[in-house]
């Protein structure tokens, strides 16, 4: 009796080392979602980017029990051969997101497929804060149990708290009346004692204690950013970024939304990825503090009005089309245990209030941090990242609108464009007369002019460009009279130097001669241009709104604008 057919297939994925058996036409980017496998894809599965190219590893492989081989992925479909034709495509690779699983294989993830580890650097800035945390610490000396006046040991604590600090009507939560008694007996009925808003006891330790921590989190859709802070003095202690790793999901937030609606439950994957980045990121800058992360009783978190929904457990989708309907607009304040955030048991979550449509609660972050609520002069400001935010106004109106420019700088649109890793050009300058470029990457201090560069790098190379180095470099291409005022690359320019080439009907600037060849093509110009045009034209718009011809004042923020450099 001959077997049934198999209704699935088993995975393995190399170098990782991850299988998992998956039904049989699963495309094999989700299988490598599923299993955690970070294969990059930017375009959200529309075979546009050809990042997500992996290789079938042919033979059999005993330890895996598999036979795999060329056929036991689907054949090439109309979209990968059009990109195949378009930009081409080895014999050998695939599309992950077009190409589906026939049997059992296993599938290897070339290095320029993988998500990279990104240097994240969003850094903070002091301001001048008055320090009124929502929590505070009271030390108090509890009596002891008697027998001949019974009471529990939270009364006897709630008494105390009242005869020595004149806090009355508190609530106590459970995980603190849980590991209550210990506390008390262990700091010999000394304690101190977190109360949240002078109404909510949320924690409990062992003897004196003077400082409590809390921790802001910026949720990018990029880079997630995330800053230990002493409750007490307000001072910085610890600092952390990493990728957000909804990025496997889609690289810009549409194409988040997208993949929700696609795969039914899939913002389950969102959220739960953006979660345990937060937690990760909470671990991070506690052991950098030397503090349990338990330790961390408040935590404050803005994003952008999708990062946010996801944040909090809420399915996004509705801000996928017109009319961009926000589930709520105003602050929410959870406790983080309800939504999967590994801080102190008690402590709380708050989430910013988001503004409107797209308009979200990193923009009301932006505004407390600035305070142009409290100035007479005009100020413009703009949060540069994946998705802009940009603000107009001053004491009498505040006017604000997003715009999304993403793609770009994180090299979606950019032919040796990368996100900011080891090895991405970060900065270029090119001369005047020669047209001669030196460049410095990210992990190296040197210009590429440097006698000692080429042994700084070689352990990175020389990869790609990243958001600053790509603005620098279409900024220097003007500079020098690669480009005009329209942007086009001038191929009369190629008299004064073999650097520009041609490139089909236009010209190309070539940055750096190597393995891999990184050229600035038009196309790259007219993407630049078009994310800053988008900028430019949201600017614009609200200052016509706001009736001014000009601003007193400029303020850039955010991963990207922290790191333009202003000349």
């Amino acid at each position: 009796m001959s077997n049934p057919p198999k209704n699935d297939a088993m995975v393995v994925f190399s170098p990782s080392g991850k299988r998992g058996r998956f039904p049989l036409s699963t495309p094999v980017l989700n299988a490598a979602q599923k299993l955690g496998v970070d294969v990059d894809s930017v375009c959200g599965g529309r075979a546009i980017c050809g990042r997500c190219q992996v290789e079938v590893s042919e033979g059999e492989f005993a330890k895996h029990e598999i036979v795999s081989k060329a056929e036991s992925l689907s054949s090439r479909g109309e979209a990968e051969q059009r990109f195949a034709s378009r930009r081409g495509l080895a014999d050998n690779r695939r599309l992950s997101c077009q190409a589906t699983l026939r049997a059992d294989v296993v599938i290897d993830v070339p290095a320029s497929s993988q998500v990279h580890h990104q240097v994240v650097r969003k850094n903070h800035e002091a301001h001048d804060i008055d320090i009124n945390p929502v929590v505070h610490a009271y030390f108090v000396e509890v009596a002891q149990p008697d027998m001949h006046v019974p009471s529990g040991d939270l009364q006897r604590l709630l008494a105390a708290l009242r005869t020595e600090w004149q806090l009355d009507n508190l609530r106590c939560e459970i995980n603190v009346i849980q590991t209550l008694q210990a506390c008390l007996r262990a700091g010999d009925w000394q304690v101190t004692v977190a109360i949240r808003n002078a109404e909510q006891i949320i924690a409990v330790w062992p003897g004196f204690r003077e400082r409590l921590y809390g921790i802001a989190v910026d949720v990018g859709s990029t880079t997630i950013a995330a800053h230990l802070c002493d409750l007490t003095s307000g001072d910085v202690l610890a600092s952390a970024g990493k990728m957000n790793p909804q990025i496997r999901f889609g690289e810009d937030l549409m194409s988040r939304v997208s993949y929700i609606m696609m795969n039914p439950g899939g913002e389950a994957d969102l959220i739960r990825t953006v979660r345990e980045a937060i937690s990760e990121l909470a671990t991070d800058v506690s052991v950098q503090a030397q503090i349990e992360s338990t330790d961390v009783v408040e935590m404050t978190v803005v994003g952008n009005p999708i990062m946010q929904h996801l944040v909090l457990g809420i399915n996004p989708v509705e801000l996928g089309t017109a009319p961009f309907a926000l589930a709520n607009d105003a602050a929410v304040d959870v406790l983080a245990t309800d939504i999967g955030i590994t801080i102190n048991p008690g402590g709380h979550v708050y989430a910013l209030p988001c503004i409107a449509g797209h308009v979200g609660a990193d923009c009301a972050g932006v505004l407390l941090a600035e305070s142009p609520y409290n100035r007479d002069e005009v100020s413009l400001i703009v949060d540069v990242g994946t998705n802009a935010e940009i603000i107009v106004g001053n004491r009498d109106r505040l006017l604000a609108a997003s715009s999304p420019t993403g793609p770009a700088f994180e090299g979606a649109q950019i032919s040796s464009g990368q996100r900011a890793a080891p090895g991405a050009i970060e900065r270029v300058r090119i001369d005047r007369q020669t047209l001669e470029p030196k460049f410095k990457v990210i992990g190296c201090d040197l210009w590429s002019d440097d006698p000692l560069f080429a042994e700084h790098v070689s352990s990175s190379g020389i990869t790609g460009i990243c958001g600053s180095g790509i603005i620098e470099v279409v900024a220097e291409m003007y500079l020098a009279g690669i480009i005009d005022q329209n942007g086009k690359i001038l191929g009369d320019a190629g008299s004064r130097s073999a650097r520009i080439i041609e490139d089909g009907r236009t010209f190309a600037y070539v940055l750096h001669d190597g393995q891999p060849t990184i050229r600035i093509s038009q196309n790259d110009v007219r993407a630049i241009q078009l994310a800053k045009a988008a900028l430019y034209a949201g600017a614009r718009l609200l200052m016509e709104q706001f009736g001014v011809d000009k601003v007193d004042r400029i303020r850039l923020a955010g991963a990207f604008g922290a790191h333009i450099d202003g000349k």
